[in-house]
């Protein structure tokens, strides 16, 4: 059985740097400001011959609890009850500070094993800083340097002494499990493509959630997993890194992505704040469902419209959640509107999702993710390439392609080439003289007849090799 180490700090200590060096990825945005880390983050970790899981944690700070600030210590506070053991991080480079000695005392009242951390040993005159560490009474410092990777052997000696040699090096009964989670969720997709599949509704599925800021994607996180997992609040851009939970609903393994609220590119002129977005669309691009919350009283602005049309071209699973609909006062004509605004400015995927809910009150988290699931259903859907070709003859009886230059276009054959999104590539005579219209009619024909709405769909066009031409060049 695998233990967990929360890493516990004041701001500016480098906990989030520890936090990357040991899961051996730049998963936490690191940056010279202080207080870049609001929520707490798990991942599996490595130190050696040590495996474990690591929770990163926002800078212990002294503040009331309604503040933004005590909030984030009430998840810290969250981190050190749930972890097995601490590391407790001081800055060896600026010496000790009047906070570490009193977030000291609420380290050693938990009654957990602590490892005292002193990260940044590489600095000049950091030997001195090292050495006040002692005063907060939790054993001997563990000199580090995390940016460097220096004094890791040291800390690894740490972590066995604080555990136990039983407890550390303990058989672990959920490694099977793990590896083939993990095999799932990089799995690819690889079938006939003259075969038609069955949805597969045990894989463990990735969700993104999407916005402007403050439009409630943790508030509806929260909701989902029903419980105070993420950070939330009135104040806009409480969400910094990418924050990934893992949740079961109805029996099927979800990974759930809270991402960083997305502004106008013009608007966004911090380093941080651009270290925040480009982690979102990490985000989108790693997962297979993407949902775009709107704010239900001011939806449909420009940025709405560019985020879903990026996931769209990221060829991602898209659903709409119009939140916050406990403030519209006439639901039902309200969202007639919203259905139809939906239809008109994102037509490059008809058949769009799109559900009111509620994260502050739970109203419509079901629907929600009946739409996820219909959704990426469709996303993963492969035809038969003898029911394609059937369908693309009725349509060239119905609607031939037109003539280019006086000369007609002929089409051969169709057949699927990939799901996620679906993939088509469609045989043809001159493929770069077929008009774009008529690719789009086709598109949207192929949408309407094999029931594939709100997922973006690719078509490729191909010239038809001649099997006369080698024997042309031949006689030449």
């Amino acid at each position: 059985m695998t233990f967990k180490v929360a890493i516990i700090g004041r701001p500016n200590v480098g906990k989030s740097t520890l936090f990357n060096r040991l899961v051996g990825k730049k998963l936490a945005l690191v940056d010279d400001t202080p207080g870049v880390t609001r929520d707490r983050r798990v991942h599996a970790a490595k130190l050696y011959d040590l495996h474990f899981d690591v929770i990163d944690t926002a800078g212990f700070e002294t503040a009331a609890p309604a503040t933004l600030q005590g909030r984030m210590r009430a998840q810290t506070e969250i981190a050190i009850s749930e972890a097995d053991l601490i590391f407790f991080v001081v800055d060896s480079k600026s010496g000790l500070m009047p906070d570490d000695k009193a977030f000291a005392d609420i380290v050693r009242r938990a009654g957990k094993p602590v490892v005292l951390v002193a990260n940044k040993s590489e600095a000049r005159g950091s030997q001195g800083g090292m050495l006040e560490a002692w005063e907060v009474g939790l054993g001997e410092p563990i000199p580090i340097s995390a940016e460097h990777g220096q004094g890791l052997p040291d800390l690894r000696d740490a972590v066995v002494d604080a555990l136990g040699h039983a407890r550390v090096f303990g058989e672990d009964e959920e490694d099977e499990d793990e590896i083939a989670v993990t095999e799932v969720l990089v799995g690819e997709d690889i079938a006939d493509p003259d075969a038609e599949h069955e949805y597969d509704d045990t894989k463990p599925m990735r969700i993104a959630v999407v916005g402007r800021p403050n439009a409630g994607k943790s508030t509806l996180i929260n909701a989902l997993i029903d419980e105070e997992r993420l950070l939330t609040g009135p104040e806009a851009g409480i969400t910094r890194d990418s924050i990934s939970v893992d949740w079961e609903w109805r029996g099927r393994l979800i990974r759930l992505f809270d991402t960083a609220g997305m502004r106008r590119k013009a608007k966004v002129q911090e380093k941080l704040e651009k270290l925040s977005v480009a982690d979102g669309l990490r985000a989108i691009r790693f997962a297979e469902v993407v949902v775009v919350v709107f704010d239900a009283t001011i939806p449909f602005e420009k940025q709405d419209l560019q985020i879903a049309d990026l996931i769209i071209r990221e060829g991602r699973a898209l659903v709409i959640a119009f939140n916050k609909w406990d403030m519209i006062e006439n639901p039902q004509e309200t969202l007639a509107e919203l259905r139809e605004k939906t239809t008109r400015l994102l037509p490059q995927v008809r058949g769009l999702q799109a559900v009111p809910i509620s994260a502050e009150t739970g109203r419509g988290l079901d629907k929600l993710m009946d739409a996820v699931l219909k959704t990426h259903k469709v996303w993963n859907s492969r035809i038969s390439t003898g029911r394609l070709n059937r369908w693309l003859e009725g349509i060239l009886a119905h609607h031939p392609p037109p003539a280019v230059a006086g000369r007609r276009l002929k089409i051969k054959y169709i057949t699927q080439a990939k799901t996620r999104p679906p993939g088509f590539v469609l045989s043809c005579t001159r493929p770069d003289s077929m008009p774009q219209s008529y690719v789009r009619y086709l598109v949207n024909s192929l949408r309407e007849s094999f029931d594939m709405p709100g997922v973006p769909i690719r078509m490729a066009l191909r010239a038809s090799e001649n099997p006369f031409a080698g024997r042309a060049k031949k006689r030449g």
